[in-house]
Formats: structure tokens, C-alpha cells, sequence
């Protein structure tokens, strides 16, 4: 039994199909943990939901800032933007049992000795406070007023982390640090507007997982969202400060890249496939 953790598919099917047969993954045997971004910006969102969602038991997928604004889209709290690929999920005669288990999915996942998330996690959290954040808003998006929960998500305040904080306020910061997060400034405030690498970032910026008395430090973390962390497609995925990120922008033509998690802490294989032009990508 084999446990793999998986970058953003953002509906690249085809490549998802090739990287699994490359890793020979059987849900009979294996898990799949989806680090979020499983739809948009990719030709076959409806694809990778109706695969993932019927792997059941052996894939925990978790949300991301796409899959998220997919649900606003599907309740009406938020338009299409011009660059989404999503409207054959919203128009499949599946879609309200495909996006009613979408909204089922967690934020967070700790196993195997892991945290999982898929874009990053504030320094003033620990592993707990990570997972029981990620819980909060997992049980609003499942109640039966989810909607105005998504209505109240959009919006980059508050920036900075208070255990005090409620109501949307609350939520908006926790989806934003679990979702959209890359930088934080120097006093641990978020910044989500600064899209770039490490090294194209303005002054006074640090990346999240490289902010001093990170809680979670000594946790090794797996997460996505970041495809600007490489340069090119070649790069080598690596362990930076403890953390694996495994977006390679598969759907900006780089690649698809799954690590196996071994029981070990800090263990990991890596496998990836090519995303190109005849992909579909």
C-alpha cells in the first residue's frame, strides 16, 4: 500500500490518467491525497471530478481557491471570470451531485506524519490549530446555508490572524491562508496579492513557510498552489524549510507531479509526467 500526495490538476485529465499509470496506482491498494486546484484553467474539469469522486475511500482530495470559486460560481454568488473552464461541470447532467460532494471536501489533511494543505498556513498555527481552522470552515461548507458562507469569502481582509476573530471575518482568513496564501509580510500579515517566485518578490516579503517561529517547523508539510516556486519545467521538487510544494504548472505547460509519502518522516519519492500542447493542457 502506497500512499501519493498530487499537485494541482486544475483539469488536466489526460495528464492525471498518464501520471497515475506511470505510478501504477490502484485505489484498491493505494491513496491519492489531491492537494486542491482539481478543476479550472484545464479542458476537462468534469473529467478529473467524475474520476476523482469515484475513487470513494482511496483519494482525499482537498479544496483549493479554484474548487471554491467553482462553488460560488454554481450558487450564484460569484460570475465566471473570463479565464474559467468550468462551465461543462456546471451544465453536466451530474453536476449538483458532483459539486454537493466537492463541498464535502476537507482543507486540511495530517497523516502519514504530513500536514496537507493546499496553499500554505499561517506562523502563529500549529499542526492542531492548522487541522481545527480547516475543520471550521469544512463543517460551514456543509451546512445548509453553505451559500452565504461562499458569498462572504472574497476579499483580502483581514490580514492579519487574530484567535478572536468571527463570523466572516473568520472564515475569509482561514480560506485565505489555506487557499491562497504565498506571502506573508515581516510582522506574519498576509499578503495574497503577490503572485511571483521567491526571487521576483518585492522587499519585505517572505514566503509563509519561511517565516522565523513558524509553529509548524518541525512538521513536514506538502502543498500546491505555488507554480511560480519553479522556474522551468526541469527543476528539481524539493524539500524547502520542511515543506514539499508540488504544483509544477501542469496546466501552464510544465509538469504533473505526484510524491510518495513513505511512513517515514521527511521520506518521499517523485514522479511527474509532461503536460503538452497535444494533452490538451
Amino acid at each position: 500500500m502506497a500512499m501519493y500526495c498530487i499537485g494541482d490538476i486544475q483539469g488536466c485529465n489526460q495528464s492525471l490518467q498518464k501520471l497515475l499509470a506511470t505510478i501504477d496506482f490502484s485505489p484498491s491498494r493505494d491513496t491519492l491525497v489531491v492537494l486542491g486546484d482539481m478543476v479550472n484553467r484545464g479542458p476537462d474539469s468534469l473529467g478529473v471530478l467524475r474520476f476523482l469522486s469515484n475513487l470513494g475511500s482511496a483519494a482525499h482530495c482537498l479544496l483549493g481557491n479554484h474548487d471554491l470559486h467553482l462553488l460560488a460560481v454554481w450558487q450564484g454568488v460569484r460570475k465566471m471570470s473570463s479565464g474559467d473552464t468550468f462551465d461543462a461541470v456546471l451544465q453536466a447532467h451530474d453536476a449538483d451531485d458532483l459539486l454537493h460532494w466537492l463541498r464535502h471536501r476537507a482543507l486540511a489533511l495530517h497523516t502519514h506524519g504530513w500536514l496537507m494543505v493546499h496553499a500554505g498556513i499561517l506562523p502563529q498555527w500549529s499542526v492542531e490549530q492548522t487541522i481545527s481552522l480547516a475543520a471550521e470552515v469544512q463543517s460551514a461548507l456543509q451546512k445548509h446555508d453553505f451559500r452565504h458562507c461562499l458569498a462572504s469569502m472574497y476579499g483580502s481582509q483581514p490580514t492579519h490572524w487574530d484567535d478572536g476573530l468571527t463570523g466572516p471575518d473568520r472564515f475569509r482568513a482561514i480560506v485565505n491562508a489555506l487557499t491562497r496564501l504565498r506571502f506573508c509580510n515581516s510582522d506574519g500579515s498576509m499578503n495574497i496579492s503577490v503572485k511571483e517566485g521567491t526571487t521576483e518578490a518585492a522587499a519585505g516579503l517572505v514566503p509563509w513557510f519561511a517565516m522565523p517561529q513558524r509553529k509548524t517547523q518541525t512538521t513536514p508539510i506538502a502543498f500546491g498552489h505555488w507554480s511560480t516556486l519553479y522556474k522551468n519545467s526541469h527543476q528539481k521538487v524539493q524539500l524547502l524549510n520542511n515543506v514539499l510544494p508540488l504544483d509544477t504548472g501542469c496546466v501552464w505547460g510544465g509538469r504533473l507531479t505526484a510524491a510518495r509519502l513513505e511512513e517515514a518522516t521527511n521520506s518521499f519519492s517523485i514522479f511527474s509526467t509532461a503536460c503538452s500542447i497535444t494533452d490538451g493542457c
